[in-house]
């Protein structure tokens, strides 16, 4: 006789692992479904830079799960590196924006929001080739190494007990009385007791698919392509992330620096484009001429879920008892995760919940 999980997550991404470990550390049983492999795609193809590309222009509702998460990233990278053997690289390298025409905005956002900041200085610039215009240092913004992150997180929840199932695209959904009674997958067919959707980029094409007979508010997810490259260049080649106009560097550890992105709206089309891998080398080899040195090791494409102003949606659903949605982080999944992951199985067992659970809710999409 099989038996039916507490919650049955459909998604696998970085948000979805998330919810399935914050679930089941408070006791839930869980069960976790990908289309395709866990955390292969928004999630493992970001950079990890746990910080919204200028979050005073960013809707405060991003704020608000992103200071969360800051707040619960050390302890998580710490847990994860003891219990699994796989450090996900939680690095508190420092930020470097170059241009902030808007420094008014962005000093008042750091003071309100405890960020610390500092002018920065002359000696930021020694080996970088740029124009600064008021520049800030943030010391203490971290990146994660995200693809060791997704591959602690998916061995941890296997040492949990978390069932994960991998290749099993949903179908279908039986609905009776206002609630999700089964799942229907390319795998086979599965009970649920609570159905919680983290579908990422896909999550609007299934709400106007499989749940097209749902009455009243589906989310407005899109797909939004980005390209990344990656430098294979020597550790201390750059120090700190590196925010300069819509591109940035990102250093690893081990030295290989990332270079991102673009912003495509393309469908579900992952192919690189030369023009992509051109202009974000340019920028690269431009700012950075230490990078002439090193090979361009690899160049990458993942599809974002875009939304509306980037605010993700996460909550219960209106009309459905027993369906709930923690999906459309558009950029910002990884800086939003653990915040996300907690709010939204504060709200599945109606706990006290630490973010205000309002500026979330599906029925704004009406």
């Amino acid at each position: 006789m099989t038996t039916i999980p507490d919650i049955t997550i459909i998604g696998g991404g970085v948000i979805g692992l998330l919810t399935a470990r914050e679930l089941i550390n408070a006791g839930a049983t869980v069960t976790v479904i990908d289309k395709n492999r866990l955390g292969q795609e928004s999630s493992w193809a970001g950079g990890g830079i746990l910080l919204p590309l200028y979050p005073w222009r960013q809707a405060d509702a991003i704020s608000r799960l992103v200071l969360q998460s800051l707040i619960l990233y050390p302890n998580l990278a710490a847990q994860l590196t003891a219990d699994t053997g796989l450090d996900p690289e939680w690095t508190p390298c420092g930020l470097l924006i170059t241009k902030n025409p808007d420094i008014t905005a962005a000093i008042n956002w750091c003071e309100s929001n405890r960020i610390r900041f500092e002018q920065a200085g002359p000696e930021f610039f020694s080996a970088l080739k740029t124009q600064p215009e008021k520049p800030l240092w943030l010391p203490e913004i971290a990146q994660m190494r995200n693809p060791r992150l997704l591959k602690s997180l998916k061995q941890d929840l296997i040492n949990k007990g978390v069932t994960l199932i991998e290749h099993s695209e949903l179908t279908a959904v039986t609905i009776t009385d206002q609630r999700i009674s089964a799942i229907s997958t390319t795998t086979g067919q599965y009970g649920v007791n609570e159905l919680i959707v983290a579908t990422g980029a896909w999550t609007g094409q299934l709400f106007q698919g499989i749940f097209s007979d749902l009455i009243g508010a589906k989310p407005k997810v899109s797909p939004v392509k980005g390209q990344m490259l990656v430098f294979d260049a020597e550790p201390d080649t750059l120090s700190h992330i590196v925010l300069d106009g819509d591109r940035y560097l990102i250093p690893r550890r081990d030295g290989k620096i990332l270079v991102g992105s673009t912003v495509e709206q393309d469908s579900f089309n992952k192919t690189t484009t030369t023009s992509a891998r051109d202009s974000l080398s340019k920028f690269a080899l431009e700012i950075l001429p230490a990078l002439q040195n090193y090979p361009l090791q690899h160049h990458w494409a993942g599809i974002r879920p875009g939304s509306e102003y980037g605010v993700p949606y996460i909550g219960k659903h209106p009309e459905i008892s027993n369906l709930s949605i923690n999906a459309g982080h558009f950029r910002n999944g990884l800086a939003m995760a653990p915040a996300s992951a907690q709010l939204i199985v504060d709200l599945v067992l109606n706990r006290p919940t630490a973010v205000a659970p309002e500026p979330y809710q599906l029925s704004r999409a009406d």
